[in-house]
């Protein structure tokens, strides 16, 4: 690569947005406009509900809807994550600062700001390791599992709004839907109306019309609707007004008793944030085919959080209702996250009254539509139907999202996931293999499935899978279990020996030496050979015991058979076997051209 290549390349990892910015074209920009417009829209009560959750005044949750939206945009990898406060990081952050200060005082906001700047740099500390691999350890299952669960949890988080009720619940899923059902009977019908409208319209005109916004569509109507049935705005409820002003720029508590009070916590909210929004960046683009950078998406996320501490913003994360807006609503490029929070800034200094006109309701039946969509029936059955190990991570997530916590649903399922395979591995498949007799050219197939008949003096196995400290134990039982007094390890299925893998070897190759038999290997990989012979466990093991195929194996080994049980065996499997007795075998040459490789 040359050096304008090169300065290219490096152009592009400290500016990302510059590698999106050439799909951004009139079709994308309506699309990302009208996408980015309805996400505003509907952030409104979410982060002003966030924001009371978290112990802060109301406009600090669509400050932290607006900044870190932006910048998160600009410095993340995925397309359609869109960032901005979350459920989750609420109630860690009021439950991090209450114990500290007063909910709502002054020493409480500079507290929240100062949580959220550690948080940041935390962030921006893992992604400086290159340490966004670990996205890698959360499965294809965790992320179906957690998608699932987390749109129950949004559809039954907007139950009351639909049916106008006002029941105060602890949150949970469970005592939402139980108090729900009790109080059933109390229907608010022209609330439900206007629910019913915003659902219905968004799925029609998404079916009908797949071009029209249908999202803001249907919000349009159910608002007009609204205001038909309740034209004082006194039984539907409404979002309420906002205050109207810009995020005002602010120093967070860099005292050292500050930083040392909150340290524990925001390292556990930096981790809770970078998991949250990786998982929902992989679950979008699992939809839109998008390839991920795990580690620019730490970057994102940690700018987004450093540079919100000084404009009045709380901590975020990926937020997967407006993410899943976002998609759903048709954005192209992260330009749609941009125009959300120009947006949402733009509706608080010039539209935050009519904003006040909004109904609850409709915004709820909008939720709905998101939570459903979010749901992928039909990998979950493929994944049921593939195994229960799957089935188990994903439903452990899943149930763990509903009725624990969703950080924790996500802990969860990557535990499980790393159990069943560590599992996997801890057990190697081991299979007996001789020659096929059948075959015109020398093959070897695997002797339980055609019940070929055993040489009495020499198994051939083949291994498949690392000799690692967790699965030594399983493969010594198997190696003692044979009875044939010499055998032949294939290796051309171990790709990793760690030291007590290749001791295990060395023993069994010395017991049965001590027994009168011996143990030999072929096709060893070159990775494998050379973490042998660095160790000098090669020499123990005995460099001639060693061969780079199985035919010289088997050519050589024969030679050194008991000829008194060769001429009573009936099973002659080997070539050899009909050419001359052990000891007395032509040279090498005029054998090994018609041996298997």
């Amino acid at each position: 690569m040359n050096n304008r290549g090169k300065d290219k390349t490096a152009w592009m990892r400290l500016l990302p947005f510059l590698q999106w910015a050439p799909m951004v074209n009139g079709r994308t920009l309506h699309a990302d406009a009208l996408a980015g417009l309805t996400n505003a829209i509907i952030v409104l009560p979410q982060g002003v509900a966030y924001a009371l959750i978290a112990g802060l005044p109301p406009e600090f949750g669509l400050y932290a809807a607006i900044i870190p939206a932006i910048i998160a945009a600009l410095f993340g990898s995925s397309w359609h994550l869109i960032s901005g406060p979350t459920a989750a990081l609420s109630i860690v952050v009021f439950t991090t600062i209450s114990p500290l200060a007063s909910p709502g005082s002054a020493e409480f906001l500079r507290l929240a700001l100062t949580l959220t700047l550690l948080a940041g740099l935390f962030q921006l500390a893992l992604a400086t390791a290159r340490l966004g691999v670990l996205v890698n350890f959360v499965s294809h299952s965790v992320v179906l599992g957690f998608t699932a669960g987390a749109a129950l949890v949004i559809g039954s988080s907007q139950l009351q709004n639909v049916f106008g009720l006002a029941v105060p619940t602890d949150g949970s899923v469970a005592d939402q839907w139980w108090q729900w059902l009790q109080h059933l009977p109390e229907t608010h019908l022209p609330s439900l109306a206007v629910a019913l409208v915003s659902l219905l319209g968004c799925v029609l005109i998404k079916r009908f019309r797949p071009r029209w916004p249908n999202m803001l569509l249907a919000l349009v109507l159910a608002s007009l609707l609204a205001r038909v049935l309740d034209p004082g705005g006194e039984r539907i409820a409404l979002v309420g007004a906002i205050p109207a002003a810009l995020p005002p720029f602010s120093l967070p508590d860099l005292s050292f008793g500050a930083l040392s009070a909150l340290g524990p916590g925001a390292l556990a909210i930096g981790l809770l944030g970078l998991v949250e929004a990786v998982s929902i960046a992989r679950a979008v683009a699992s939809r839109s085919h998008q390839r991920l950078d795990g580690n620019q998406e730490f970057v994102g996320q940690g700018l987004s959080n450093v540079v919100g501490a000084f404009f009045s913003c709380y901590v975020s994360s990926g937020s997967f209702t407006r993410t899943g807006v976002n998609y759903t609503s048709g954005a192209r490029t992260p330009l749609a996250a941009i125009f959300a929070g120009f947006w949402l800034l733009l509706i608080l200094l010039l539209f935050s009254e009519l904003t006040a006109w909004l109904p609850m309701p409709a915004m709820a039946g909008l939720l709905l539509v998101v939570a459903w969509n979010l749901i992928d029936f039909h990998h979950i059955r493929l994944i049921v139907q593939a195994g229960k190990s799957e089935a188990a991570v994903l439903l452990t997530t899943f149930f763990a999202t509903l009725f624990v916590a969703m950080e924790f649903a996500i802990y969860a399922g990557v535990l499980l996931s790393l159990v069943f395979y560590l599992k996997r591995t801890s057990t190697p498949r081991i299979v007996s293999i001789l020659p096929d007799p059948d075959a015109k050219h020398p093959v070897f197939v695997s002797a339980e499935q055609r019940r070929l008949p055993y040489c009495p003096q020499l198994r051939i196995i083949r291994i498949e899978g690392s000799l690692f400290f967790g699965a030594v134990n399983h493969v010594q039982e198997y190696l003692q279990s044979i009875r044939e007094p010499r055998l032949l390890i294939v290796g051309s299925g171990i790709n990793f020996v760690d030291i007590v893998g290749a001791e295990m070897l060395v023993q069994e190759a010395q017991r049965r030496r001590a027994e009168g038999g011996d143990l030999y290997f072929s096709n060893l990989k070159e990775g494998v050979s050379r973490f042998l012979a660095r160790n000098n466990l090669l020499e123990e093991i005995g460099e001639d015991h060693v061969f780079p195929n199985k035919g010289r194996a088997i050519h050589r080994i024969y030679d050194q058979l008991d000829p008194a049980v060769c001429k009573t065996c009936t099973a002659r499997i080997f070539r050899e076997c009909h050419i001359a007795p052990p000891g007395e075998l032509p040279s090498p040459e005029e054998v090994i051209a018609r041996q298997p490789a």
